[in-house]
């Protein structure tokens, strides 16, 4: 999708067409989520300190994340794309990859395909998006990007070397800064010029991921549209309003993020055995502590008891701009029945555990329904 989030902004409020609008972090110290083509001509982009996209674009109108709205046009997105191939792999709220091999006879050529595609979603959702078309996953999310906003591009199988050769290797999705610096050092600026170093040259300077630079120089991508994405962990983080070594401020903000994944996780049916604090410093500098649990779980109290200990237990040296709280190595949810009768034991003890645990998920269950009816801001867990 083009400028999706900055897209819906201006869709809601017309009045914004035409302007810059950018969308993040409401203070300071927040990251540009997404900016819209008329503040890009000013240099704004996005994961840019709000700060430095103000200095960049005063005129700009920069708006709070309203990620419910995005969430809801994102799924509509999704069923249109469904309505062509179920080979559709979703791999971001805006943005998918769509296997349509074999579905010429049904519904025309690739390029007619694409168009259907853009005409639907622009008069479903009043969105425009960009589409590549190409013989692989990596090849097409190149050519998404080569002619934004309202992009169609298509690279057919006898014209692939001739787009990568001179294509800059920073292109290649997977590659940051740390690592074009590393090529840059050999003199690798394109494609073409990474196709001069041998598997084993590769392998040895940037390891595992030197094999993959090997493989999509020659334009191969054997990885395969995947509809269904496994969720490997679920986490909350932000960016403090200043920098603070406060514990108390800490712990209050932990159980806030806690809850929040705790949420999520029941939302979806999920419990997790691994919790971990993110602490990222005012040098940017950042740490994670985990531990890991016998039982999986999605209690809020649970996961805020795990993380606040975490953080108590590590000494902060410098203030914190950044805290969050991950939770990982994730199975599905038993049903309640199920998991109250895996409880029951015969000691006495056993039997005042299950009791415990029974009234969390009553409680988590009470404030769920709570938020669900009158919002988030409406009931906290305390900071006991």
């Amino acid at each position: 999708m083009d400028a999706f989030f900055a897209a819906i902004e201006v869709l809601d409020e017309p009045s914004l067409k035409g302007k810059p609008v950018i969308v993040g972090g409401s203070s300071r110290r927040g990251v540009v989520s997404t900016a819209n083509y008329e503040a890009r001509r000013f240099g704004v982009h996005s994961a840019m300190p709000i700060f430095k996209a103000k200095e960049k674009c005063p005129q700009g109108i920069f708006l709070p994340v309203k990620m419910e709205r995005y969430k809801e046009v994102s799924k509509r997105i999704m069923d249109i794309l469904s309505d062509f191939t179920p080979l559709v792999e979703q791999v971001s709220i805006d943005e998918a990859y769509l296997d349509i091999a074999g579905t010429e006879s049904l519904l025309g050529s690739p390029e007619e395909i694409a168009r259907s595609i853009k005409e639907r979603i622009g008069k479903e959702t009043g969105l425009s998006c960009s589409i590549g078309i190409a013989p692989n996953k990596f090849l097409a999310k190149i050519a998404s990007d080569m002619h934004k906003p309202d992009g169609l591009t298509i690279i057919l199988a006898d014209e692939v070397d001739t787009f990568l050769s001179r294509l800059p290797v920073e292109k290649i999705p997977g590659v940051g800064e740390r690592t074009v610096e590393g090529l840059m050092r050999y003199g690798i600026k394109t494609i073409r010029d990474l196709k001069r170093f041998s598997k084993e040259q590769l392998l040895k300077d940037f390891g595992k991921f030197g094999l993959r630079l090997f493989e999509l120089a020659r334009g191969e991508d054997n990885s395969p549209v995947a509809p269904y994405r496994e969720v490997k962990s679920v986490s909350s983080e932000e960016t403090l309003p200043s920098d603070t070594d406060d514990l108390h401020i800490l712990k209050k903000l932990i159980i806030s993020h806690a809850d929040k994944v705790a949420r999520r996780l029941r939302r979806e049916g999920l419990k997790g055995r691994t919790i971990t604090v993110k602490i990222k410093f005012s040098d940017f500098s950042a740490i994670t502590k985990s531990c890991s649990i016998a039982e999986a779980t999605d209690s809020s109290k649970a996961i805020s008891d795990f993380a606040s200990e975490l953080l108590i237990n590590y000494p902060l040296k410098r203030k914190a701009r950044l805290v969050g709280v991950a939770v990982s190595n994730l199975e599905v949810r038993k049903k309640e029945s199920q998991a109250c009768l895996t409880m029951q034991g015969t000691s006495g003890q056993a039997s005042l555990l299950a009791d415990e645990q029974d009234k969390e998920r009553k409680l988590d269950k009470a404030v769920d329904e709570i938020r669900d009816k009158f919002g988030g801001k409406k009931i906290k867990r305390g900071n006991g």
